[in-house]
């Protein structure tokens, strides 16, 4: 490492151990993207009123125990634009986005509910054809959705729809959140798909390509993974707002270690690939909505690949990294042309509204 790059890491280093403070005296779009901005958000303003042993580690659900029985709940909202687009809907990215969440907790999810915010003249028709994909999703990930709640708000005060979706789950495994060198970081499959989706069914650019949301119920995925691979996994995320690179370094910064990934090992299909060229985006920070970051103990890794690849949706999964004692709390890239960058969090967003 030279002394440009020592210098680099002193810097962010530096940074991140700064106590958070929102700086802008606006909301803006970045703070709901998933880097750097909704971070600071969550800890400054948030955590500032709500802190409580569940809510403290900012896992995707929380995780406790009622009557003996222990169970994960989580809560997610939809705002994606636009509502329709190849490969789902708001309704299934809904859906998928809560099951999902509890899957990645280690539970079996049972019971949704949904909350629909409605513009005044949205389309019953649209309305029908949301709900319709919500149940066909529902169905797919083998819950229901038992409760909800419907408002309407004046034309133009909504972009048409907005869904919460909330849901629960009775938790078989956690994954143990312990971090140690030398465990495995994989993805379930190609990344980057559904951000890039949403991109082009925007029509805001003149690009053009045979790509659909990867949006999809991970919960049997990686049920399969969890009984193939008994108490080897240590920290399981989705990689929605934000996308990969961005669970690779709350992975990081969390467990004090360093995530290297190998930029040749990530699966990027061409079409994602070359949009992301023409644009200037890195690939890592593009939104999925059906693939998973898992990292495991080295000796499962022959087991979990082989769980993974034998289902339809982990048919690419693929060792990406290694995680390392240096430098604590960074995630490191060897790229395709034998050097080594830093991948830091993004402020904000290049793709917002994508969930």
């Amino acid at each position: 490492m030279n002394l440009r790059e020592e210098q680099v890491l002193e810097r962010i280093d530096r940074a991140r151990a700064r106590k958070p403070r929102v700086r802008e005296e606006h909301i803006t779009l970045a703070h709901g993207a998933g880097g750097k901005a909704t971070r600071t958000l969550i800890e400054a303003v948030f955590l500032e009123e709500f802190a409580n042993p569940l809510l403290d580690p900012l896992d995707d659900a929380a995780r406790f125990t009622v009557n003996g029985g222990d169970l994960a709940f989580t809560t997610d909202s939809s705002v994606v634009a636009p509502l329709f687009f190849p490969g789902g809907d708001i309704g299934d990215l809904a859906v998928n986005g809560t099951v999902n969440d509890l899957a990645v907790s280690g539970a079996t999810p049972l019971h949704l509910t949904a909350g629909f915010i409605l513009e005044e003249g949205f389309p019953v028709a649209d309305l029908r054809r949301v709900t319709a994909s919500m149940r066909r999703a529902a169905e797919a990930a083998g819950v229901d959705i038992v409760a909800g709640d419907t408002k309407v708000v004046q034309r133009g005060k909504a972009d048409g729809c907005y869904i919460n979706t909330a849901g629960v789950g009775l938790v078989h495994a956690p994954p143990s959140g312990d971090l140690r060198p030398g465990d495995a970081v994989l993805v379930t499959g190609p990344i980057g798909e559904h951000g890039v989706t949403i991109m082009l069914a925007r029509g805001e650019l003149d690009l053009h390509a045979d790509l659909a949301s990867d949006t999809a119920p991970l919960n049997s995925l990686l049920a399969d993974l969890r009984d193939a691979c008994p108490g080897a996994i240590r920290k399981m995320r989705d990689a929605t707002r934000g996308g990969v690179a961005t669970v690779l370094n709350e992975m990081a910064s969390g467990a004090g270690l360093a995530v290297v990934v190998d930029e040749d090992a990530v699966p990027v299909r061409p079409a994602v690939r070359g949009a992301c060229e023409l644009l200037g985006i890195d690939p890592l920070y593009v939104a999925c909505e059906g693939r998973a970051v898992v990292v495991l103990a080295p000796d499962a890794v022959d087991a979990a690949l082989a769980a993974l690849r034998s289902h339809p949706l982990g048919a690419d999964a693929a060792v990406i990294g290694r995680v390392r004692e240096d430098p604590p709390g960074l995630v490191l890239l060897r790229t395709s042309f034998g050097g080594t960058r830093v991948v830091d969090l993004l402020v904000g967003d290049p793709l917002p509204r994508i969930c």
